[in-house]
């Protein structure tokens, strides 16, 4: 389709997809205000050894985001848990166990939840609501709420701002209020860009949406764009219903590389995309420019995607903004809605049904 049609955009965009991405800035500051005055309880009440954060799809994300941005300023290690039940090493009051569940009603995390509970964890939960609510206040456990209606997806501002400030609330991490609020301006300054009445040769959204059709897509990223890539894969997988991967620098070199010859029927309908940050070790900048450059020689499709603002967390988050728009035009390209996801819907009344 014509993606520069905004009357058929709206014709396919029927629950407003478009308009939670161009809110995403907004959602983030408002995540992250809010964050200053909720109760955190008992999780404040003794010195946090380690932490662990349950979640999953769209949640964890959020928390995957967290845990590389506080990575090299966080004296205790974060893990991000997308399972059943607990690590052995969870247990007791110098654990932190966050549940982050959007509908408050994840399966996985709900179990989780309870065995940080029966661990003996300090716990502290984030949702809309649903059933972690209700176990939480039952437990006497702190409940960080917050409003939204759409996909978890489109929800990555509330549990990325949420976990923040809880770690900085908790005295985890120093007080990030200044570089957030500038990673919420580098997204507002990026978004004029972006937007949809902005004509393809003027979007490059919607240029790199274009290249991507009929392609599957691979996304590549290291340090704080490592995250971020899976978050390309994910919203091409649930916006644009497409086929896509994601790999992390420098581990892909030690395998993914190698894998550029067959099958070569595979390999000419395949895209590889480059995040780039200026906050890149300098020796992954090397890597991916070089990565990106074997590719090329074997005759593969490639593209980068250079993140913008000064600060690692406005890098983090021009780069999420961008990947958002990105799939939002390439669902467009394909002729699809971008917000219903059938599949995982009907896969989890299938699970509820089976217990």
């Amino acid at each position: 389709m014509n993606l520069d049609d905004l009357s058929t955009i709206k014709q396919l965009d029927t629950l407003n997809m478009l308009g939670e991405i161009d809110n995403l800035p907004a959602q983030l500051e408002k995540a992250w205000k809010l964050g200053q005055h909720q109760d955190a309880g008992h999780a404040s009440s003794v010195t946090c050894e380690r932490v662990l954060i349950s979640g999953m799809g769209g949640s964890a994300i959020g928390a995957d985001l967290v845990a590389a941005y506080v990575s090299k300023v966080c004296p205790v290690p974060v893990v991000v848990h997308r399972d059943y039940n607990l690590p052995a090493w969870a247990r007791g009051p110098e654990t932190l166990f966050i549940a982050s569940s959007h509908s408050g009603n994840t399966e996985e995390t709900l179990d989780s939840f309870d065995a940080a509970l029966k661990a003996g964890c300090r716990v502290l939960a984030i949702c809309t609501g649903g059933e972690l609510e209700k176990r939480a206040h039952s437990a006497g456990v702190p409940v960080w709420k917050f409003e939204h209606t759409g996909q978890p997806r489109a929800a990555v501002g509330y549990s990325f701002g949420l976990l923040l400030a809880a770690f900085a609330r908790l005295g985890l991490i120093v007080d990030p209020e200044e570089e957030l609020l500038e990673a919420v301006a580098g997204m507002r300054s990026q978004q004029e860009r972006l937007r949809a009445d902005v004509p393809v040769v003027q979007n490059p959204a919607k240029r790199m949406a274009g290249q991507l059709v009929e392609r599957w897509v691979n996304v590549y990223g290291s340090g704080i764009l490592a995250p971020v890539a899976r978050r390309w894969k994910g919203q091409v997988n649930e916006i644009a219903k497409a086929g896509a991967g994601f790999e992390v620098l420098p581990e892909a070199d030690h395998n993914a590389l190698a894998g550029t010859l067959k099958p070569s029927e595979v390999l000419s309908r395949t895209f590889s995309l480059f995040l780039r940050a200026p906050s890149d070790h300098p020796r992954n900048r090397l890597r991916s420019d070089l990565t990106r450059k074997t590719m090329m020689l074997e005759g593969l499709s490639t593209d980068f995607y250079d993140a913008q603002g000064n600060s690692p967390l406005a890098q983090m988050w021009t780069a999420i903004h961008f990947g958002d728009y990105m799939a939002f035009y390439l669902a467009l390209a394909y002729g699809v809605d971008p917000t219903p996801v059938t599949a995982l819907q009907d896969f989890k009344a299938e699970m509820k049904a089976s217990k």
